[in-house]
């Protein structure tokens, strides 16, 4: 009991450390992510046909091929195949690195879910919206996009927690989040050595995280319930 409460400053100060990382990643995915998917989803919609073939095929490699596997690829690639190692050896090149794979990961998800509310607002609201002298511009933003978020709100809410879970797979480049912290005690850390416990640790940092998340969308979803 005693080597527990010694141990326990220390591992809660890595994990926070750790965690730190997470949260860094999970805000630098959802800035880059979402404007990103948004631009994917018009691409994918694109009257032009080189563009529309060129935006579904990149959904289709990225939705069909791990994370994991794209992470690898990005960061060691350009090393090991081009011979130039853009990311550098060091934790910001890494996180550089992570957050290039889960941007474009995740944009290409976020697209489909926004190209699935753009194409569930009736077209009539369109065809209203040109009759009144509107631009197709000025009708998305100011006509159609809240009635898009509406719809779009519950899956996206679904990615958005899949992802603060899917930031642990950063660890494979060997990115420093807070389940690399909690397993660097098992195979010897500051001391501490052979110890699992703090590794169940982690998944109370990710359940608060969650929960809190989920309380957020839940009340967003509440607040745009007046467009049912």
């Amino acid at each position: 009991m005693d080597t527990f409460l010694n141990q326990l400053p220390i591992v809660i100060h890595s994990l926070n450390i750790g965690f730190l990382q997470t949260m860094k990643l999970f805000f630098v995915t959802l800035i880059g992510a979402l404007p990103l998917g948004l631009l994917i989803s018009f691409g994918s919609q694109s009257k032009l046909w080189p563009v529309k073939t060129f935006f579904k095929v990149l959904i289709w490699i990225i939705r069909g091929t791990p994370l994991m596997i794209q992470l690898l690829i990005i960061y060691y690639f350009p090393g090991l195949v081009l011979g130039k190692a853009i990311w550098g050896g060091d934790e910001s090149g890494r996180f550089l690195a992570s957050a290039v794979a889960f941007i474009i990961n995740y944009a290409c998800y976020f697209s489909e879910i926004f190209r699935g509310g753009i194409i569930s607002i009736p077209v009539g609201q369109d065809e209203a919206g040109l009759v009144l002298g509107m631009t197709k511009t000025q009708i998305f933003f100011k006509v159609k996009l809240l009635q898009m978020v509406k719809r779009i709100l519950p899956p996206m809410s679904n990615e958005i927690l899949t992802l603060v879970k899917d930031t642990s797979l950063a660890r494979i480049i060997a990115l420093q989040e807070v389940i690399w912290a909690g397993q660097a005690f098992m195979k010897g850390s500051q001391g501490i050595s052979g110890a699992i416990w703090p590794l169940f640790f982690t998944g109370f940092y990710y359940l608060v995280c969650n929960g809190v998340l989920s309380l957020l969308l839940g009340t967003a979803e509440k607040k745009l319930e007046f467009f049912r």
